[in-house]
């Protein structure tokens, strides 16, 4: 861990624009994320992201020591849906990490492509993360696209900006929705307390819009599809749960103890749809429910869960 005390010049600087031109190599939206992990203070007290300085405010640092990269293609078995030059979707399975981390330095989605695509993936996201565009959680399953080229991802990038790539789930949440269908409206930022989870946060969130619909009512439980505007980390299982709705084994926001038979919560998802980056088509890729989750559903139908 390396520590960095710094003194601010200017009043009224947005504190990562500080730090991004302070410290030599650190971009603003990597000091964003030290500022929400708590590494950042002003003046001996942590700050939130949208804090600004005050000239001759001093700000202490803390920044991790770089792990060793050593990112090796693995011949790992890949449920590949769609491929062509440009991008890659494939069905990830429960379990699966999308790209090294600590704790998960292999055996990731990553490795999986590396070895796949060979050297053709885009590198816009670094070593760690090449070709991955969006990701989904360890214990999500379903599709997840990457790039083959930096032009690739560049285009799909950009429709997520502007939501015009699609992401389609399933999910099964606790107690039944009153209405069939509807919109949780709520900004996500990082939890004020407990910093590896997410929480709505209406004054420092980013914007995040979730679309429900009923797909099935159960005894104590909802099947129901959603569809992302926006791609906040943990939005579904953070946006059904604030609404009193958590996803069925979901141990992070819902209850603390597993559902039987499941490795995670209950959430796949189904269906991904872009604009071609090449061709401009429109491209819609859809996998099956994987059978865990059909399982749960014939459970929930038979009333033995």
């Amino acid at each position: 861990m390396t520590q960095v005390l710094l003194t601010a010049d200017r009043e009224g600087e947005r504190l990562d624009q500080f730090l991004a031109r302070s410290v030599e190599g650190l971009t603003r939206s990597a000091a964003q994320r030290l500022i929400e992990e708590g590494a950042v203070t002003r003046n001996g007290t942590p700050v939130k992201k949208n804090a600004r300085t005050g000239a001759g405010d001093v700000v202490a640092l803390s920044i991790p020591d770089p792990e060793p990269v050593d990112v090796l293609p693995q011949d790992i078995p890949l449920d590949v849906v769609y491929e062509d030059a440009d991008v890659i979707v494939v069905n990830k399975p429960v379990g699966m990490v999308v790209h090294p981390a600590p704790g998960h330095p292999d055996g990731t989605l990553v490795n999986a492509l590396l070895y796949h695509c060979k050297n053709s993936l885009s590198g816009i996201n670094g070593a760690l993360r090449p070709g991955i565009v969006h990701r989904i959680d360890r214990d999500t399953s379903g599709l997840i696209i990457a790039a083959k080229n930096d032009e690739a991802h560049l285009a799909l990038a950009g429709q997520l900006q502007d939501h015009s790539l699609y992401r389609c789930y399933e999910a099964v949440c606790v107690g039944g929705l009153k209405e069939d269908r509807g919109t949780v409206d709520a900004p996500i930022g990082r939890h004020p307390v407990d910093r590896k989870k997410m929480a709505v946060d209406p004054k420092n969130g980013r914007a995040a819009v979730t679309h429900w619909e009923v797909l099935g009512r159960y005894a104590g439980y909802t099947h129901i599809g959603c569809r992302l505007e926006t791609g906040r980390t943990h939005q579904i299982r953070v946006h059904m749960a604030s609404i009193g709705h958590p996803l069925l084994g979901d141990t992070v926001y819902g209850a603390k103890k597993p559902a039987p038979g499941l490795a995670g919560q209950c959430l796949h998802a189904r269906k991904l749809s872009f604009l071609h980056p090449r061709s401009g088509e429109r491209l819609t890729v859809e996998c099956p429910l994987p059978d865990w989750f059909q399982a749960v559903l014939d459970k929930l139908e038979q009333g033995r869960l």
